[in-house]
């Protein structure tokens, strides 16, 4: 499945005093397969626009009447948003929405009535407790927990990793072709962090075919997204591969991100007349570094 938008703004309390533009005609494409990073700073509206994806914020009636006429859309693979026929419940169970701390979200008393609680409420027709209990294996395993140990536990009785890897397993287990993430490693310890990352990698491979990652982390970013869109005010500024995108430091900073920690010592070095071209994946900066010095990892 492909997302495509074009020329998508969308206002907030719009016709009132406190209206507020979240994004200002944005156009941009990710392909299938990717490993896709939207960054900005606070209220630049990458939350927002990945929101209209699944059709959690939908598309305002002044914007599909324009459709034909200046080109505004918004399609997900064979679903186009702008139409009142989209099947909205098809939607969502192509695309999978996990919200900052989802681990807040948990409701159900045992983990296994949470994860299945997404399985029934998207299914085409309401699937039999063998079927339910499968498809809630089978997403419980994928997110690295023994299904066996945890399916009767209360979700509010796990460990924090394990509550965020119960919220995870409870979007995944519709097996959805997209897989949406706002912050999945926020509040979460380097350690913890990593798992998640290789956690997400694990499912692009398996589960979800598209990973789409909201970050403030410019490493997580570095490491793991193949390209990046940059939103500041509601518009994007740039779309590019993170090896590209962390070569316009300057400009970066200017729009009040940070960037990654290898792309400062690359800047510190520079100042020091030592020239490193890499990726900006730590792997990559160590070995360069080592091989201008004449050695090797």
């Amino acid at each position: 499945m492909r997302i495509v938008a074009e020329h998508l703004s969308y206002i907030y309390n719009a016709k009132s005093p406190f209206a507020v533009k979240a994004l200002d005609d944005v156009s941009l494409t990710v392909e299938e397969g990717e490993f896709f990073g939207l960054i900005g700073h606070t209220g630049s509206g990458e939350s927002t626009f990945v929101q209209h994806l699944n059709g959690l914020l939908r598309l305002p009636s002044s914007l599909k009447r324009r459709k034909k006429k200046d080109g505004a859309t918004l399609t997900v693979g064979e679903f186009d948003l702008t139409s009142k026929k989209t099947n909205f419940r098809a939607l969502r169970r192509k695309v999978g929405m996990v919200f900052q701390y989802p681990e807040d979200q948990l409701f159900a008393e045992t983990v296994l009535d949470e994860v299945a609680y997404g399985y029934k409420n998207f299914a085409e027709k309401r699937p039999d407790r063998e079927e339910t209990e499968r498809a809630v294996r089978e997403a419980v395993e994928a997110v690295g927990l023994d299904y066996e140990s945890v399916k009767d536990m209360s979700p509010f009785d796990l460990s924090g990793g394990q509550k965020r890897r119960v919220a995870i397993a409870g979007v995944i287990v519709t097996k959805p072709e997209i897989l949406v993430l706002d912050e999945p490693a926020a509040g979460l310890d380097p350690l913890g962090k990593r798992e998640v990352m290789e956690l997400l990698h694990r499912l692009k491979e398996s589960w979800c075919k598209t990973v789409v990652v909201v970050s403030h982390d410019m490493d997580e970013i570095a490491e793991n997204c193949t390209r990046v869109a940059v939103f500041s005010e509601g518009r994007v500024e740039y779309v590019l591969p993170p090896a590209e995108l962390f070569k316009h430091t300057e400009e970066l900073l200017r729009l009040g991100l940070d960037i990654p920690l290898t792309a400062k010592l690359v800047l510190a070095l520079k100042e020091r007349g030592v020239e490193i071209d890499c990726d900006y994946t730590a792997e990559d900066f160590v070995s360069k570094v080592l091989a201008r010095g004449g050695r090797s990892c």
